[in-house]
């Protein structure tokens, strides 16, 4: 059993897994504490986590009945995301690992996204073939990863300004919808209609390269232009359609081009209705399988955490207490 931690953002989790299967994901969110200020503020999340961390864990081997005695090594995230936000989580996974005797790993954040589609929440375990495709989309990322098997990675797309849950939250904000963007523009689409205003798709022909700086722009303007008149369920309707266009067709293109057997849909944005109805219809239509996590392990979690830190244990890979964290890091390699 491992004991893992994730807190790169602002979200302070703890979870409990075996292999891939979860027996405790407990998650303390920070999304109140940065809606007035419209976004995550590096000082105040670090603050959260400290006041969250204790708790979340104690929480965590509550729920799964479980006592720290089982835990034979302990997980957390290091890299990338907030410096301040993750030294909180790797300095409690240190002396967990430490007062426990375990070894201790350092995972990347990303990597845990890109295996949260293998995360065991009941009896039946998740099938999910290798090599796939995983697009990852959150609202700092946005990339397709050639995913050949755990630790074996490529960069095939990723966007050359905004990601795409950046433009969400943009937009929303422009619209008067609050945070976080995503969970708002896809509550206000309801009922909308997407063919009301036209909104750009840049890069259409480029399925190697996102942009999304340019939607932002053209909201603006439309807000501008349109004052009082604006309908807001129908701008709302209209850039989740113009993101969810981009992801799927420049998705799909690449699996043809790979010709894998498999699109995962990763990260927060992957949580989104419309994305993940639609990329399903694309992938029934192009005969490849489709997976995607339960919207609870899209969002930023420990179980995620855990899994990818089970495989990089089980493949005899550990890190020691002088793990340090940083902001940005490529994709690991295994050794």
């Amino acid at each position: 059993m491992i004991l893992a931690i994730e807190s790169s953002c602002d979200e302070t989790s703890a979870a409990l897994v075996e292999g891939a299967r979860v027996l405790a994901n407990i998650v303390s969110s920070q999304v109140d504490l940065h809606r007035q200020w419209g976004g995550v503020v590096p000082e105040a999340a670090a603050r959260a986590h400290v006041e969250a961390i204790v708790p979340v864990v104690a929480e965590a081997f509550a729920l799964a009945a479980r006592s720290p005695a089982d835990v034979r090594a302990v997980a957390a995230t290091n890299r990338p995301g907030l410096v301040g936000a993750l030294a909180v989580g790797v300095a409690a996974a240190k002396a967990w690992a430490y007062a426990l005797g375990v070894p201790i790993l350092g995972v990347h954040h990303l990597e845990g996204h890109i295996l949260s589609p293998l995360a065991q929440l009941g009896d039946q375990p998740v099938a999910v073939p290798f090599p796939h495709l995983s697009l990852i989309v959150s609202g700092g990322h946005t990339e397709v990863v050639d995913v050949e098997a755990p630790g074996r990675y490529r960069l095939l797309s990723e966007t050359i300004d905004d990601a795409a849950g950046e433009a969400f939250d943009k937009s929303a904000r422009l619209l008067g919808l609050g945070y976080p963007g995503g969970r708002a523009i896809q509550e206000a689409a309801v009922g909308g209609r997407s063919d009301r205003y036209r909104l750009p798709r840049a890069l259409a022909d480029d399925p190697f390269r996102f942009s999304f700086s340019g939607l932002k722009t053209a909201v603006l303007r439309l807000v501008e232009t349109e004052g009082d008149r604006l309908s807001v369920p129908d701008a709302a309707a209209s850039i989740q359609a113009a993101i969810v266009d981009v992801l799927v067709e420049k998705s799909t293109r690449l699996i043809e081009q790979t010709d894998r057997a498999a699109l995962t849909l990763v990260g927060g944005v992957a949580a989104n209705r419309a994305l993940r109805e639609a990329l399903a219809d694309r992938c029934r239509k192009v005969g490849t399988r489709f997976v995607t996590p339960a919207p609870e392990l899209c969002t930023d979690n420990a179980a995620m955490i855990g899994i990818a830190a089970s495989l990089r244990w089980g493949n005899g890979d550990a890190d020691d207490l002088l793990l340090d964290v940083t902001s940005s890091a490529p994709l690991p390699a295994w050794s």
